[in-house]
């Protein structure tokens, strides 16, 4: 398939919708601005199940709520996720191969499929999750894609790790950076390409790897395949999809996706690894997650049993892991202990469960609250920033008991 066939058959599958869909999984946050809950629309992409369509050129697609009931997300219902609109179709991704190098490298080469597959391979359970997750419920409402809860998803993630792709072309002293480029790419000139950079001592780390397979399969076409940067405990930005060149640099890169975009207020937001050769006197990079939770199941709007229900959702973290879940079914003003799921790592989801034992009649406001193990918790009210960007502030679900 030809990119510009691939281009044309998403936006008609998008458009076309699926109207087998159950209705209540087109459930969008009513915070959303009213322009969005008015064009989104559930809609399929090849590979897929039905995912929230917010935008098509460049395709943005939301995983439902629902979904997120377990840790791990299922491939068919990942979120997917573009700047630019020119995607590379599985013909040219056949031919797929890997530049290694840079200016800061001791020699260059370029690797294949087999190559990467040749390396020791390793697995790593994270979140996968958009820095602007949850863009469309800041308020006052800010520009870009109108994100509700599922920009994001976790994986279980199997590849080489990238220092050891490094290590095929020799690392030197003189390394400050990784530059990291993909196959998509601007439709018009003028547009930047998405490139985007990781400090020397991020891109060692044995957590991050490139990634060949998600959940025991090949990765999805639209999740990055055939390989991808995968960066535990930093947004999205940085997990390359279509990676098609490695670059040790000896200096920073000059990219408008890092120095115009992807900032927020320095010192906003706590961070364990400080990009210091990108960061200035007033704003940084966004980097790393911050502590959250969310409750898929009840959604807002549902009607209960007085028997009581169970608080299903997830909770995560950069990489210190959860330490416990709080429910509380009086919108915060008290809070109790829930139970958690199997610890599937410190960048993973922490499933989480809250039984509510029989209830009385009338209104309950159900939300969650996390606290990592470094003893962060989220947010009281919103940490405003122009991108909207790391919104963690517990949610606020009004149902109705019966």
């Amino acid at each position: 398939m030809k990119r510009r066939e691939l281009l044309g058959s998403i936006g008609a599958i998008a458009l076309a919708g699926n109207p087998a869909a159950d209705a209540d999984e087109t459930w969008l946050s009513p915070l959303l601005p009213d322009g969005t809950r008015a064009e989104a629309r559930f809609s399929r992409l090849p590979g897929k199940k039905p995912l929230i369509r917010l935008t098509d050129r460049p395709p943005n697609f939301e995983t439902p709520i629902q979904a997120f009931r377990a840790a791990i997300t299922p491939n068919e219902q990942f979120f997917v996720r573009y700047h630019l609109a020119n995607i590379p179709g599985m013909d040219v991704l056949k031919g797929w191969q890997l530049k290694v190098g840079g200016d800061a490298a001791e020699r260059q080469a370029t690797l294949s499929l087999a190559d990467l597959d040749a390396l020791p391979q390793v697995e790593v359970t994270a979140v996968c999750q958009c820095s602007g997750n949850r863009r469309g419920l800041s308020v006052p409402h800010v520009p870009g894609v109108q994100w509700g809860y599922g920009a994001m998803g976790c994986a279980t993630w199997r590849g080489p790790r990238l220092s050891a792709v490094l290590a095929r072309v020799g690392v030197t002293p003189s390394a400050l950076e990784v530059w990291l480029d993909g196959l998509d790419g601007p439709v018009l000139p003028q547009t930047p390409d998405f490139r985007k950079s990781l400090p020397i001592s991020k891109a060692m780390a044995n957590e991050v790897i490139i990634a060949t397979a998600m959940n025991g399969t090949q990765l999805p076409h639209l999740n990055g395949f055939p390989a991808r940067l995968v960066v535990p405990g930093w947004t999205a930005t940085y997990w390359m999809k279509h990676i098609t060149s490695i670059e040790v640099s000896s200096k920073p890169l000059d990219s408008y996706w890092i120095h115009k975009s992807y900032r927020v207020p320095a010192g906003m937001f706590a961070v364990d690894m400080p990009f210091v050769t990108q960061n200035d006197d007033k704003t940084w990079p966004i980097t790393e997650i911050v502590v959250n939770s969310l409750v898929a199941d009840p959604i807002e709007g549902t009607l209960l049993p007085a028997a009581g229900f169970n608080v299903q959702g997830v909770a995560w973290d950069r990489g210190h892991g959860i330490k416990h879940v709080e429910v509380s079914l009086d919108g915060g003003k008290s809070w109790q202990q829930a139970a958690l799921g199997a610890d599937l790592g410190p960048f993973a989801f922490r499933a989480f469960s809250f039984a509510t034992g029989n209830l009385p009649p009338g209104p309950l406001v159900v939300s969650s609250r996390a606290t990592s193990n470094a003893g962060e918790t989220q947010a009281e009210t919103l940490k405003f920033n122009p991108a909207g960007y790391n919104n963690n502030v517990p949610q606020q679900i009004a149902v109705t008991v019966a």
